[in-house]
């Protein structure tokens, strides 16, 4: 009797063990799951976002122009840098932290724009974007357009009297039939001040010479 009393609390302890072990698991489940702490942004360098000096704008430049996938642009020479600034990146990206410039230039012998990424710390090429899109204009080409226009003498006859450039701006074809369609161009508009446009001339960038010369009641 003594034995078989002990095999009944036996097998009790075991049952009732077996029990808890569930219970055990079914609460680690419960736990919710630990987040991955992030950077916090807030913690980033406020120099990162100051515009770029000149040392830096001209670094940016060199280390483009002195890319392998560029030696044709730079052996060429045909190009403009329409602008120089500066970029940041969020936390976790690699190059969070360093300071960067966002170059883009646009090259006039292949007809294409280049918008590229420099790792000003590490003086490389980080990223480098080749397309057919068209940025907008610098102020050089803006005042080269104005200078080309006011040389071409089927702009200046049509003018009258107190007339002059008022604002220049990027033009691209409408249609495929246009020069401007594929060849990087201006349209400079012009009036009198303080009053309506009256004339607008294309020039086109590429050879530097007017290619339309349209009343601005008509453009």
């Amino acid at each position: 009797m003594a034995s078989a009393k002990k095999t009944g609390t036996a097998a009790k302890a075991a049952k009732s063990k077996g029990k808890a072990k569930p219970a055990r698991v079914a609460k680690a489940a419960s736990r919710p799951a630990k987040k991955r702490t992030q950077p916090d942004v807030a913690d980033a360098d406020p120099a990162l976002f100051d515009p770029l000096t000149q040392g830096e704008a001209a670094d940016a430049i060199r280390t483009l122009t002195e890319d392998k996938r560029l030696s044709a642009m730079a052996k060429v020479g045909r190009y403009r840098v329409i602008c120089t600034e500066p970029l940041v990146v969020k936390p976790p990206h690699w190059m969070a932290g360093h300071r960067l410039a966002r170059v883009v230039v646009y090259d006039y012998a292949a007809d294409r724009c280049i918008d590229a990424c420099i790792d000003l710390d590490a003086g490389v090429v980080a990223h480098l974007e080749l397309t057919k899109s068209q940025p907008m204009l610098s102020p050089d080409e803006e005042a080269l357009a104005v200078s080309i226009a006011m040389s071409d003498e089927s702009v200046t006859g049509k003018l009258g009297m107190g007339e002059g450039p008022m604002s220049t701006m990027h033009y691209w074809g409408r249609t495929q039939g246009d020069l401007a369609y594929a060849r990087r161009s201006a349209a400079v508009i012009f009036g009198r001040t303080g009053g309506h446009s009256t004339l607008v001339a294309v020039v086109d960038l590429l050879d530097n010479q007017v290619t339309q010369v349209v009343p601005a009641e008509l453009w």
